[in-house]
């Protein structure tokens, strides 16, 4: 297949200097403003408080660490196998 009008067809597709941007006069500005809801403030003040806490419990893992030394810790087989049959582990 031969294509005779290869010229006039790539200058179709020929793509013009892009052109700036014309000048907004300052009189046509106007002031942008934002206002956040107290329901977005409330939960920025959630979101923080979550990432700085700690995902570790420290109390908790030394009470327990405490009982595994001791020999005082001890599971149910039972409660163990349910929570195996809940898929929660």
């Amino acid at each position: 297949m031969r294509v005779d009008n290869f010229g006039q067809i790539s200058n179709a597709y020929n793509v013009s200097k892009a052109r700036k941007p014309e000048a907004v006069a300052k009189t046509e500005r106007g002031s942008d403003t934002v206002e956040i809801s107290d329901a977005a403030k409330t939960f920025q003040v959630a979101r923080t408080a979550v990432n700085s806490a700690s995902d570790v419990r420290t109390d908790k893992v030394a009470q327990l660490k405490s009982a595994i030394e001791n020999g005082t810790y001890s599971v149910s087989a039972r409660d163990i196998a349910d929570k195996l049959l809940e898929g929660r582990f």
